[in-house]
């Protein structure tokens, strides 16, 4: 089974036609390169890069946090009050997305977690494509799967053909198909998102998936 028509593709995710029609080729072929090619590896996979980037629309990580929504949504182990308060988002003030990226993906943090051994790394490797592919490592075992350079062109991330591609690359690389298979939402977004953000909306976006594709 395939992915077919742009009403499949906005059906599963809830993207505009003009989304779905540039898109559609993309993922298609990501798809099957990959065998995401039930409806229960399909429901999965279009619902978790839904999520990711905003029904296909946000293809760069936006850190435009509040400084309530940082601390809720990070917590103190990841971004002091000190610095929430100095980088969030306040009236009169936006957030400063740089330091707020440095500030959560970087230090022994980003390092342990995500290669980001460099100063800066945090802003430079943020979420990019469709997975919303983050760190330095990342970016780097991506680029070095599909022969391109993203450490030191990571904005290519953000077009349509290496966002799709590179979701399809993590998909693989973390042995997604088989929890797919297992129709398990809550692990796969586990994977993904590393916690449970957004489990709802994702468990409603597979629901919409297997209505679309059974």
């Amino acid at each position: 089974m395939m992915l077919q028509t742009p009403e499949q593709l906005m059906a599963a995710t809830g993207c505009t036609r003009d989304r779905a029609i540039l898109f559609l080729p993309h993922l298609q072929a990501t798809m099957k390169a990959h065998e995401i090619t039930t409806p229960r590896r399909m429901a999965g996979f279009l619902s978790q890069i839904a999520h990711e980037s905003a029904r296909l629309t946000q293809l760069r990580e936006s850190l435009n946090y509040s400084v309530d929504g940082l601390l809720k949504t990070f917590g103190r182990h990841r971004i002091s009050e000190t610095q929430a308060k100095q980088f969030g988002r306040a009236p009169g003030r936006p957030a400063n997305q740089e330091a707020i990226a440095n500030a959560l993906y970087g230090g022994a943090w980003g390092a342990r977690n995500l290669g980001n051994v460099m100063e800066g790394d945090g802003f430079r490797f943020v979420g990019r494509g469709l997975k919303q592919l983050t760190g330095r490592d990342n970016y780097r075992r991506c680029g070095l799967a599909l022969r391109e350079d993203f450490i030191m062109h990571p904005q290519k991330l953000e077009h349509p053909m290496w966002a799709s591609l590179s979701a399809g690359w993590f998909w693989q690389s973390n042995g997604l198909n088989a929890i797919a298979d297992r129709g398990d939402v809550r692990q796969m977004t586990k994977v993904v998102n590393g916690g449970q953000i957004g489990l709802a909306e994702r468990t409603a976006l597979y629901n919409q998936g297997l209505g679309v594709f059974a």
